[in-house]
């Protein structure tokens, strides 16, 4: 175990520092400090040693020498079980500092703030920080490291029963080390995005990003003889699935997590009440209701086969009505912003049905998304347009009807969620037949016009991408469609926007596409 006689704070972040402090100090241990941090607890009168004082130099240069001193460092780094490191300790009068609280600079707080010169971000640089956490981390076999807040409470609790472990300071170092690796790629990343002239680029040159495992333990990954973990983005600010609380069922799997983003993502895009359920990555029904029961029966209506072990996501907290619904059908995962205390009640007889507490669905989706390929990683922004009337532009003789304008915004946010070639045909709020990951869009027509039977009779049709040629317009027209969404743009859209005339179909064409690999 590791006596704590000694501790060096200085932090940027001061969460919780005082109660640190005091809880030291009735423990009986020395404090030493420095600037900012040493002046706060002066202030609510507790008992610190300036480093200067300790090491006989001043803070110089504007505060950017202070830590970085021999015998600051010898203290941390010295081996308590080597006789030439404490012979060298006694000849220079190095005391020993067992425990080093520290966190740094915020420097990408700073960067983020609009305005932030290179110089501002420079001077965010910490220097000191790194090299204490680092040098503690190391020699935690006797030291023990805390650079985040929530680890004070364990952090005094070990030293009142004697439980700082040699697991528990490894655990503290490997996290200190992760700062410090987060802390130096946010600043490679800073500067490895900006031009000569300080301006900035939409994606660096040297991009490092860092995951945290999450206690999610997955039994496999996409298939029983892979291996699979959940790991979340540190630095997305926006919706996270790693955010969501299972309140009930089995563990998550691989898929289950994959399948809950997709239905969550989709379901959000609406502010109507909603439902969609999702089967393999796309959905199977989506659809509007006057109540949540209403758009969840619409939904599963849509394609009550696939619904069978899919994933189903609203946009409001789930309501007692709608949990009796759910409980008919086999469903994987229910994920919602909330869940009403009468619903939960309904679904816990459901033991293996995993219910998933999302964030608000109003949550800010993050910026990027990532892909892994062989041997690179591809990243962009995530698709966050949505669609307005007033930016699509009507192209045929005939103009849509005020329902053919909602079907078709309806079946247009449905198909940016659907794997490319994606079509969606869409009625009243509900869809009626989709045709996803096809390898040419006239298939991924005809698919969704044989599932959706005769209801698709004066539908409205949404596509992700352009039509290259007629046919598929033609296929449209004699699945009974009126009238279609497309982004336009394909060196043949005059014979497109012809077949549409002489089929009597209202088409409009956004400008935009929506390619879902």
């Amino acid at each position: 175990m590791s006596t704590i006689k000694r501790a060096l704070l200085s932090v940027s972040d001061k969460t919780g520092i005082v109660a640190f402090a005091e809880a030291l100090v009735a423990q009986g241990v020395d404090i030493l400090s420095t600037g900012g941090t040493a002046s706060l607890l002066r202030e609510k009168g507790i008992a610190v040693r300036d480093v200067s004082d300790y090491t006989g130099f001043p803070e110089m240069m504007d505060g950017r020498v202070k830590t970085l001193n021999p015998k600051v460092h010898g203290g941390i780094l010295a081996r308590r079980n080597n006789q030439g490191d404490l012979d060298s300790m006694a000849e220079h009068g190095i005391e020993a500092i067992d425990l080093v609280c520290v966190n740094l600079y915020p420097f990408r707080e700073t960067v983020a703030k609009t305005g932030c010169t290179i110089e501002d971000a420079i001077e965010n640089i910490d220097i000191g920080g790194p090299c204490m956490i680092r040098a503690s981390a190391k020699n935690h076999a006797f030291v023990t490291v805390v650079v985040d807040p929530y680890d004070y409470e364990v952090v005094i609790d070990g030293i009142k029963h004697n439980t700082l472990s040699a697991p528990v300071r490894r655990a503290l170092a490997t996290k200190a080390f992760a700062h410090t690796a987060a802390y130096d790629g946010a600043i490679a990343n800073h500067f490895s995005a900006l031009n000569p002239d300080g301006s900035k680029r939409d994606f660096p040159d040297i991009f490092t990003r860092q995951f945290i495992k999450t206690p999610n333990e997955l039994r496999y990954g996409e298939n029983p003889h892979q291996q699979g973990a959940f790991y979340a983005d540190v630095e997305d600010e926006g919706l996270s699935m790693a955010d969501c609380e299972v309140l009930q069922g089995k563990a998550l799997s691989y898929n289950n997590i994959a399948d809950a983003d997709a239905a969550y993502a989709c379901v959000r895009d609406f502010t109507e009440n909603a439902a969609v359920i999702v089967k393999h990555a796309n959905p199977s029904g989506v659809a509007f209701g006057v109540t949540q029961e209403e758009a969840y029966e619409r939904a599963r209506a849509a394609d009550a086969v696939s619904a069978f072990g899919g994933i189903a996501a609203f946009n409001r907290p789930l309501e007692e009505a709608t949990a009796k619904l759910i409980a008919q059908t086999f469903m994987e995962v229910i994920i919602a912003p909330g869940f009403t205390d009468a619903a939960r009640a309904i679904l816990a007889e459901k033991s293996n049905l995993r219910l998933l507490e999302a964030p608000s669905a109003d949550a800010v989706s993050g910026g990027w998304e990532f892909k892994r390929v062989n041997g690179g990683l591809l990243i962009q922004e995530r698709d966050a347009h949505i669609l307005l009337q007033k930016d699509c532009r009507v192209v045929t003789s005939r103009t849509p009807s005020k329902d053919e304008w909602q079907d078709m915004l309806f079946a247009w946010s449905v198909a940016k969620h659907v794997k490319s070639n994606a079509i969606v045909f869409a009625k009243g709020g509900v869809t009626l037949g989709i045709g996803a990951g096809q390898m040419n869009r006239v298939n991924s027509t005809r698919i969704a016009a044989h599932h959706g039977g005769e209801a698709i009779h004066g539908s409205a049709v949404a596509s992700d991408a352009f039509f290259p040629f007629r046919d598929g317009i033609d296929a449209l027209a004699e699945a009974g469609a009126k009238a279609v969404i497309q982004p336009g743009g394909s060196v043949r859209d005059a014979e497109v926007i012809e077949a549409a005339n002489g089929h009597g179909i209202a088409m409009v064409f956004t400008g935009i596409r929506h390619f879902k690999h």
